[in-house]
């Protein structure tokens, strides 16, 4: 079944909606200001700070609903996302980096990166799931508990968790080998019948 959202959070997409908007209309000024600089790593500089900004609000407006994000600290994400981009990041605009004239020839790939850093950044500090409460509570006292304690679990540390907890299947030879050994039962037990 379908959950319709309640009125708050049809404000708060409003809200984040709206800010998402200024911004990328902001970002025509902030394009000129940047072009204003004089030199080309402080213009480099500038169009990155822009564009990690834009990420955290993507982050952000991204995260509207019931409950809070989950506070948690992700070594895959920072590792995977955060420190490549961060370092096309700082390719981009210092020349003593190594592949600084493949990432300064195609800007496009630092805007990306900055970007994703900016969204990345909070994702390592906070989960993607947020608290929920459950609509089907019978007791009205374990209410409260339970919006507190009830979290949408997920991702790849969960994907983990779950292969290391699953039990090993039983291969095809331990199967035969337990029926065999369960028939000889069968036919000791009725050899004892027929001989009584």
């Amino acid at each position: 079944m379908k959950k319709k959202n309640s009125k708050r959070e049809n404000v708060n997409l409003f809200f984040s909606a709206f800010l998402m908007l200024a911004y990328i209309v902001c970002g025509y000024f902030f394009a000129q200001f940047a072009e204003s600089l004089g030199g080309d790593i402080a213009k480099a500089a500038v169009t990155a700070a822009i564009l990690v900004i834009f990420g955290l609000l993507v982050f952000y407006a991204t995260r509207v609903g019931e409950g809070k994000a989950i506070k948690r600290f992700s070594i895959i994400t920072l590792i995977l996302l955060d420190l490549p981009t961060l370092y096309i990041i700082l390719a981009s605009i210092f020349s003593f980096f190594p592949l600084h004239e493949q990432v300064a020839g195609a800007p496009i790939v630092a805007y990306m990166a900055a970007l994703a850093l900016g969204y990345g950044i909070p994702y390592t500090f906070l989960s993607g799931f947020e608290t929920a409460a459950e609509d089907t509570q019978e007791d009205p006292e374990q209410a409260p508990e339970d919006e507190e304690t009830t979290v949408l679990e997920g991702g790849v540390e969960a994907d983990l968790e779950k292969e290391e907890e699953e039990p090993e299947e039983e291969t095809i030879d331990e199967i035969v080998v337990e029926g065999v050994a369960a028939e000889a039962v069968d036919a000791v037990e009725e050899t004892e019948e027929t001989a009584e």
